[in-house]
């Protein structure tokens, strides 16, 4: 079930959408927001340092450095990345702009996946890929399925070079951590995610805000702020490392498309639980053909075992692990 836990996971991401909200209007910044969640799964993890420390002790370079770019790149640099390139095209009227070059990054980690951990497919699950994107889309765009083209002919090249740069950062993230789970505990790799881009975040929080950043925060802000560190933070991460364990990250960078497509469905609940947006037609046939294609890829998870571990080539000598037997197709 390991492909249906890492869509588990992506969707308590989505409930994200509910904290940030209620933050947000308390009048925190996007820093403040992120350090202060980053700050409190850390210390969540406090008591279990000594021994995640002890687990990191044998760890190689190379394990290291993808544990260094998951920290800085997909936990603190991205986040900022894709809110600012939300500003740009907010401020140009092309919002969805954004919103769909970040449909780039299941591609961008296939293409990574390929390269760096020597992940292959079998044919089937390319097709299986095509419909769970196609289906994120018509979630995400059915009010207008085209105007995102539009908006990409006419668009903000910032704002959609940093949202590229963000699903990239993300891609990587997934394709990362697929590599480090196979060797360290996944507790482990969670809690350094967050400790190590918490000074990075504090950094972002004292040049965005200044010093009176770190304390403008107010009692009624940590309840949300607890919610937001909790369920799609420790808890979501927690699942989705367990799950990256049997799970190739070529796979999981598609089920990860439950995040978007959860958020969409979260705000059309009714109030208060909800936006009462609208539900369109093509959101609920995108909703069915998701879930099938992760029934599919689930089904279908024995099929498309890789031979060889994943092998880290960021530079240097390939280190070259050792080869598991795969299980015969079923």
């Amino acid at each position: 079930m390991s492909v249906v836990v890492v869509a588990a996971a992506a969707s308590l991401w989505a409930s994200d959408v509910f904290f940030r909200t209620t933050l947000i209007r308390h009048g925190l910044s996007s820093s403040r927001i992120v350090f202060g969640e980053d700050l409190l799964i850390t210390c969540v993890f406090l008591p279990f340092a000594p021994r995640i420390i002890s687990h990191m002790r044998g760890a190689s370079r190379r394990s290291w450095l993808a544990m260094a770019i998951i920290a800085v790149g997909p936990q603190a640099v991205a986040t900022v990345l894709f809110t600012q390139s939300l500003n740009l095209a907010f401020r140009s009227g092309v919002a969805n702009e954004t919103y769909l070059l970040q449909q780039m990054q299941p591609l961008i980690a296939l293409s990574l996946a390929w390269v760096i951990l020597r992940e292959r497919r079998r044919p089937l699950f390319w097709p299986l890929a095509a419909i769970g994107l196609v289906a994120v889309y018509l979630v995400i765009f059915a009010q207008d399925p085209v105007r995102p083209w539009i908006d990409l002919g006419s668009g903000n090249l910032s704002a959609g070079l940093l949202a590229l740069g963000a699903a990239a950062l993300w891609a990587s993230g997934t394709v990362l951590g697929r590599y480090l789970v196979r060797d360290i505990p996944y507790p482990t790799v969670t809690w350094l995610r967050f400790a190590l881009a918490l000074p990075v975040l504090l950094l972002l929080l004292l040049v965005t805000d200044g010093p009176a950043g770190l304390v403008s925060y107010r009692l009624a802000d940590l309840p949300p702020l607890l919610g937001l560190a909790l369920l799609p933070g420790a808890v979501a991460l927690l699942l989705y490392y367990q799950a990256l364990r049997s799970t190739p990250a070529s796979i999981a960078t598609v089920a990860e498309a439950a995040y978007p497509l959860v958020v969409t469905l979260l705000l059309a609940l009714p109030h208060p639980y909800g936006y009462a947006e609208h539900v369109y037609t093509l959101q609920l046939l995108g909703s069915g053909l998701f879930i099938l294609v992760i029934v599919g890829l689930n089904g279908t998870r024995v099929l498309d075992l890789v031979r060889v571990r994943p092998t880290l080539h960021l530079g240097g000598v390939a280190r070259s692990e050792a080869t598991q037997p795969s299980l015969p197709p079923s």
